[in-house]
């Protein structure tokens, strides 16, 4: 094994154009690292947004945080994962993953084995999408069977998998979605649909939780049809939710917002559900690594339904 791999690194910020292939230093297994040799990493809204923005990181980076891969080496006292096992998980977010490369270090702890049901390209769409509905529904929202959740851009990456897991948890699912997208989420399990193109998702029967993964004027109108006592959680970056914090609060509605961290127990039980049949990730479209740049432009149009994948 060479001492170097490529990678795609940004040293700047701005458009898709600052994205490099490029021959850089091959991370090594370490106390508290192992190290995974990536097949296929996961594309997110977080991945252009950093890119474009930096927010609290600055370059140079690689950019990244879903992938599935081989364990190569997993370094000293893990117990766990031995060499050759397959993983997948959401290294070191949020701090720089380096997913878009062909190797990536990171806590054994961020990584469970890949469900045996999924390749890799569908595995890698599943981590940092997955734990961020997970997380919004169970930690920030405390959701309990019986209770109506409605989730905004129902079709999208984080927005499908978030149906199925509200169903899986026992909510009754509403979800907004251009009307071309219905049937697919009827399929993944959404109970009711609203083509916000042409209907006031307002008018829905009151909801326990929302889901937000759009924000701007979402956020004040989702809180019309929360019942008191109901939740309201953003899924933005970054997270502020001050202004609708202060809106709801008479209302006798929470305001909350979730940025997701590494749970390698969250993906054991996403692993399990999947093994069920109750949960499946839609990727839309798949790039190898070269094309790191039109995988983001394709993503930041809005347009796809699922998972943009890169394969490495």
């Amino acid at each position: 094994m060479t001492n170097t791999m490529r990678a795609i690194r940004q040293t700047a910020l701005g458009g898709p154009e600052v994205l490099e292939l490029v021959e850089i230093e091959r991370p090594t297994a370490g106390p508290g690292k192992m190290l995974v040799q990536v097949v296929a990493a996961g594309v997110n809204p977080i991945d252009w947004k950093v890119r474009e923005h930096g927010y609290w990181f600055r370059p140079p980076l690689v950019p990244g945080w879903d992938v599935s891969g081989v364990v190569v080496d997993p370094g000293p006292g893990e117990n766990r994962f031995q060499a050759g096992d397959e993983v997948f998980g959401m290294p070191c977010f949020p701090e720089v993953g380096g997913g878009y490369a062909e190797y990536v270090a990171a806590p054994a702890r961020h990584f469970a084995r890949k469900p045996a049901a999924l390749d890799h390209v569908d595995a890698a769409a599943l981590p940092l999408a997955v734990l961020t509905g997970w997380q919004a529904l169970t930690d920030a929202a405390r959701l309990q069977p019986g209770q109506r959740v409605l989730v905004h851009a129902a079709a999208g990456g984080v927005g499908h998998l978030t149906v199925q897991l509200a169903k899986a948890l026992g909510a009754h699912v509403t979800g907004t979605a251009s009307a071309a997208k219905h049937a697919l989420l009827r399929d993944l399990g959404a109970d009711d649909l609203v083509d916000y193109r042409t209907e006031d998702f307002t008018a829905v029967d009151p909801v326990d939780v929302v889901v937000d993964l759009i924000g701007g004027d979402y956020a004040s109108r989702s809180l019309r049809v929360l019942k008191p006592g109901g939740v309201y959680v953003a899924v933005a970056v970054p997270n502020d939710v001050d202004t609708v914090r202060a809106e709801a609060e008479p209302l006798g509605i929470r305001a909350t917002s979730v940025l997701v961290t590494p749970d390698h127990t969250a993906l054991e039980r996403v692993a399990g559900l999947v093994a069920e049949g109750r949960l499946r990730p839609v990727v839309a479209e798949t790039f190898p690594l070269a094309d790191a740049a039109k995988a983001q432009e394709l993503g930041e149009t809005n347009r796809t339904t699922g998972k943009i994948v890169l394969t490495v």
